[in-house]
């Protein structure tokens, strides 16, 4: 059973005359992918730049729907096994034959330590060879979304992994590299040719590939431009043919360009925050012997000393829907009639601190990236000047996500920002990410405030196997209940997607901002 989302297709830029000729397309971005190992950071970045290098059984139609890459077909053989029929006749980048001992390999590979992508097979029980093209995945219960949550389950070369001392993936946490993250053998299609972190990245057509490319580029110049002002200047003067993301400010004047303008559409990512509730003593804190967080009453203020809607409108330019709950629409499972967020009331939020034993507030350190969100950096600066409203004093830590992403992943936090759109479009993917209590196999992986409550991990394992549909909805409602009453996390908004975009470039931007070489067409 396969639950569909419904979304809006991918907005399509149209263009008038496309040649032929051998072309070239250059990306920036206001950050780098981290690395090449599609299975070191689950980073929407990253596992969209890799993503046109490396590719899973199964990956995503221009409306999001499942498509066969490759596996051909798939079905279930038992409530807890699926057979997934191999694509024949593919090779990897160095001329290897794709068969199923790379799936094998690939899979377990997501389990070792330094992988980051175990909240998206740490369900699954056993992964068997039944011939060189057929493999059976065997779960641990009955898990009717599988196809959708191993979509981002990219597959590497057995061969080549192992003849690179790249088995494992690179622990982000740790910093330690190998060669999967500065070279890159899969097959997709394109190639890695160049790689140097922070500066460029250059990718080519793959002659060899098994499907069809769409698109008409040969060449793709990735470069990260960290500065949003030269950023827009590159698009402006023609230096770049597509940037993301254009600054909230500087929709209008890219629209009001000769050669650009800005594709604007929702994005399915959630922007929130989180607190260390887990430590008996808050890390960066001026409170000692006590964790403040653990307190109901304290997560509670801080929520409604938020003005969410001043951030809308003065930060985000009106570019964001604050949000009450950790899903956004077009994500399943998402209810509008929950998405209510707590009134901002400063005054409430004083004396629910005050009755927490904190009358004059306390400090605390906020940890922010300030080149992964839309607007990341002056949210934080935004929240600080909110929560000081409540003598809450926040030391505001805003870093390059090269930093940020391996401090906050080692839980080395008090007080967090993440955005995350659930690569499977479905709820159960955030409630097993973000608000399950982690354990050591991937569940939690990525609720790095140590959250817990039984009822919703409870919960969390009953959607996962449900094949109800109307069960299922009203499970992940309650989780959700659950959740918001606990004040769980302190969610924020979903961000609008901004890709500028030259008049000569034809490409399809998708809601979960994975940008696809495939699909893009230079032009005259």
């Amino acid at each position: 059973m396969h639950f569909k989302t419904h979304l809006i297709a991918g907005a399509v830029l149209c263009a008038a005359a496309f040649g032929a000729q051998a072309q070239t397309v250059r990306i920036a971005n206001q950050g780098d992918s981290l690395s090449m190992d599609p299975h070191s950071l689950n980073e929407s970045l990253q596992l969209s730049v890799t993503g046109n290098v490396y590719e899973g059984l199964v990956g995503r139609n221009k409306d999001l729907s499942l498509a066969p890459l490759l596996a051909t077909s798939w079905r279930q053989t038992s409530p807890t096994v699926w057979r997934f029929e191999l694509r024949k006749g593919v090779q990897f980048h160095d001329g290897t034959p794709f068969t199923a001992d790379d799936v094998l390999f690939s899979f377990a590979r997501t389990q070792v330590e330094g992988s980051d992508m175990k909240s998206y097979t740490n369900d699954v029980k056993e992964v068997r060879k039944v011939n060189d093209h057929t493999v059976e995945i065997e779960t641990k219960a009955p898990f009717p979304i599988l196809p959708d949550v191993i979509s981002l389950v990219y597959i590497m070369s057995k061969k080549w992994s192992e003849g690179n001392q790249a088995t494992r993936p690179v622990d982000r946490r740790k910093g330690v590299e190998n060669a999967a993250s500065f070279r890159a053998n899969g097959t997709g299609p394109y190639r890695l040719r160049e790689r140097q972190p922070n500066v460029r990245s250059v990718f080519v057509r793959n002659g060899n590939y098994w499907g069809k490319i769409e698109g008409n580029v040969q060449e793709v110049v990735f470069t990260p431009i960290g500065s949003d002002a030269t950023r827009v200047a590159a698009l402006l003067s023609g230096e770049v043919d597509v940037m993301e993301p254009v600054p909230v400010q500087d929709i209008d004047r890219v629209n009001a360009s000769a050669n650009a303008r800005a594709l604007v559409g929702p994005e399915l990512r959630t922007i929130f925050l989180g607190m260390d509730q887990k430590r008996d003593e808050l890390l960066y804190s001026s409170v000692k012997g006590k964790n403040p967080f653990k307190d109901k009453r304290v997560r509670q203020a801080f929520y409604q000393a938020i003005d969410i809607d001043g951030i809308q409108k003065t930060v985000m330019r009106g570019a964001s829907k604050p949000t009450g709950l950790m899903v956004g629409p077009g994500i399943n499972g998402f209810d509008a009639s929950q998405n209510k967020r707590l009134p901002y009331d400063p005054e409430a939020a004083k004396k629910l601190l005050a009755e927490a034993g904190y009358p004059s507030g306390f400090e605390v350190t906020m940890n922010c990236p300030n080149d992964r969100y839309v607007n990341d950096a002056r949210i934080c600066q935004t929240v600080s000047a909110n929560l000081a409203r409540i003598g809450v004093k926040i030391n505001l830590a805003a870093e390059t996500k090269g930093t940020y992403f391996p401090k906050i992943l080692r839980r080395d936090t008090s007080f967090y920002m993440l955005g995350w759109t659930p690569g499977t479009y479905d709820a159960h993917n955030a409630l097993n990410a973000l608000m399950a209590c982690p354990d050591d196999k991937g569940t939690g992986q990525f609720n790095l405030g140590a959250y817990c409550n039984p009822k919703v991990d409870q919960l969390t394992r009953s959607v996962q196997s449900e094949t109800d549909k109307a069960k299922r909805n009203a499970m992940i409602k309650e989780a959700f209940e659950v959740h918001s009453a606990d004040i769980g996390h302190l969610p924020l908004h979903q961000q609008s997607l901004a890709w500028g975009v030259s008049k000569k470039v034809k490409l399809v931007q998708l809601a979960d901002n994975f940008m696809y070489f495939k699909w893009i067409t230079v032009g005259k």
